[in-house]
């Protein structure tokens, strides 16, 4: 895992959200298990100066800068040159994914084994996603697997990113 200074092409950010969106969030890991960390949301780092990240309204870029005076962790495991910019290419192939706050209540049923038909296909269907889950999308676009543990695709918050890049309490 690296961490930077300075964000690079591919790298994920790890930051918080303020209020109550960032408290349910925050709220809702604990209680799955996640523990408590201070990001609710995460990112990926795109190659000029801009960044991918779901949002209600759907995946979009924005400027880096829409981070700035704000605490971000700027992470990613060992990565070559082509494998950010393959990063950034897939970022850019999922821009307007819709955004659905119901793959949090469907990842919290998985965790908590609460049998739900099809819930397997709708966590892993790339028609909507979570800050989290695009992240990792992303990365599996490019031929880069993030978890190596088994977990079904899509099964994913910003807590697990977090722990995984091993910034679970940092600040």
């Amino acid at each position: 895992m690296t961490v930077h200074e300075v964000p690079q092409p591919g790298d994920i950010g790890l930051t918080s959200i303020v209020g109550a969106v960032g408290w349910g969030i925050r709220l809702g890991e604990f209680l799955l298990g996640d523990g408590v960390t201070p990001y609710e949301h995460a990112f990926i780092v795109l190659d000029d100066n801009t960044l991918l990240e779901a949002e209600p309204g759907g995946a979009r870029i924005a400027g880096l800068d829409e981070y700035a005076g704000r605490h971000v962790e700027y992470v990613s495991p060992e990565l070559s040159t082509e494998q950010r910019y393959a990063i950034c290419a897939a970022a850019r192939n999922l821009i307007n994914t819709p955004y659905s706050a119901a793959d949090y209540f469907a990842i919290a049923a998985h965790r908590f084994h609460i049998p739900a038909p099809g819930l397997r296909r709708y966590i892993s269907d790339r028609g909507h996603m979570i800050c989290s889950q695009l992240v990792d999308q992303c990365y599996q676009d490019a031929g880069v697997q993030l978890f190596n543990d088994g977990r079904w695709p899509g099964f994913v918050t910003p807590a697990d990113l977090a722990l995984l890049l091993g910034r679970e309490g940092q600040r």
